[in-house]
C-alpha cells in the first residue's frame, strides 16, 4: 500500500487527506480550510502547511501509521520531517512545476515556481498538477474511467468547468476546455458552470440545455468514447442528467469532491517514485 498526501486548492476551499494510492481510498479524515481571500502563493502555501500539520496529528492517523514525531513541525530544526510523497492540485496550467495561469486565485501564480515553493515549505519534493487533471488522473486510475479504452473526457463542474483528456489511460495535460468559444460566447464556462446557473437563476432544464451545447461541441471536436462528470454537482446527478442531450455515454465520477485530493496524491507517487 503506497500512501501519499493529496492537497486540492480550489477557489473557495483547500482540502487535504492521506490517500491509499493503490485503491484511491482516503486513509484519514478530509480536512478543509477556506481559501484565503487574495489566494497568493504565500497565503496558499501557509494554509496548506496548517492543513498538513493538523491532518497528520489526528489520533487515528498516528495510530495507523506510527507517524508520531514525523508529521509535526520540528521547532528545533525549523522545518518538517515528512516521509510520504505530497501532491498539490492547483487551478492553473502547470508545466514542469511552474503555474502558467490563475483561475480564482491571485495572478501572482502566473509564472510562479509552485513546485519549488511547496517543496521548500515542506522540506520534501512536492509534485504539482492541474486540478482538473488531478481529478481525471484519479478517475482513470481507480475511478469511473478505469480500464476505458479510447478517449475519455473528464469534466469537473464547479466554479468553472475543468477538463482532463484520458487516452487509453494516459493523461493529456492542461487542456482547459472550459474556455472554448461556443455559440458566440468566448468563454463558455461563464454561462454553463453550476455557478453560472445559480447566478442567472435558471432551472436545471435550462442549464441542461446549456450543458448539452457544451458536451455536443466536445463530441464534434474529439469524438470521445466516454464522458465522466465530476465536481460538486455530481453528487446529485438526478438534477441535471435527464436534461443532458448527448450521444456519448456519460458516467458520474466515482470520487466526487475527493477526486482532486486522490489524483494529486497518486500523481505525487508517480512523479517522485
Amino acid at each position: 500500500m503506497a500512501q501519499a498526501i493529496g492537497i486540492d486548492v480550489g477557489g473557495t476551499g483547500i482540502k487535504a487527506a492521506i490517500v491509499d494510492t493503490t485503491t484511491g481510498e482516503l486513509l484519514s479524515d478530509r480536512l478543509t480550510v477556506e481559501t484565503p481571500e487574495q489566494a497568493t502563493p504565500e497565503q496558499v502555501v501557509s494554509a496548506a502547511q496548517q492543513l498538513v500539520a493538523a491532518l497528520l496529528e489526528q489520533p487515528a492517523v498516528l495510530g495507523t501509521f506510527g507517524l508520531e514525531g514525523v508529521a509535526a513541525r520540528d521547532a528545533a530544526a525549523g522545518g518538517w520531517n515528512i516521509e510520504m510523497p505530497i501532491g498539490v492540485a492547483l487551478p492553473s496550467v502547470v508545466v514542469d512545476g511552474i503555474t502558467l495561469s490563475a483561475a480564482n486565485v491571485s495572478t501572482q501564480w502566473i509564472g510562479h515556481d509552485a513546485a519549488a515553493h511547496f517543496s521548500r515549505a515542506f522540506g520534501v519534493p512536492v509534485a504539482i498538477v492541474n486540478d482538473a487533471d488531478a481529478a481525471g488522473w484519479a478517475e482513470a486510475h481507480s475511478g469511473a474511467a478505469r480500464g476505458q479504452r479510447g478517449l475519455t473526457i473528464v469534466t469537473t463542474l464547479g466554479t468553472g468547468i475543468g477538463s482532463a483528456l484520458i487516452q487509453d489511460g494516459l493523461l493529456i495535460p492542461n487542456t482547459e476546455l472550459g474556455h472554448l468559444e461556443i455559440d458566440g460566447e468566448p468563454d463558455y464556462e461563464r454561462v454553463a458552470s453550476p455557478v453560472a446557473r445559480e447566478r442567472d437563476g435558471i432551472s436545471f432544464a435550462e442549464w441542461g440545455a446549456r450543458l448539452s451545447r457544451y458536451y455536443q461541441a466536445l463530441e464534434r471536436l474529439f469524438s470521445p468514447r466516454l464522458f465522466v462528470i465530476g465536481g460538486g454537482i455530481s453528487s446529485a446527478p438526478e438534477l441535471f442528467l435527464p436534461h443532458l442531450d448527448v450521444q456519448t455515454p456519460v458516467h458520474i465520477a466515482r470520487y466526487n469532491q475527493n477526486a482532486g485530493i486522490i489524483g494529486a496524491a497518486e500523481f505525487a507517487v508517480v512523479a517522485t517514485g
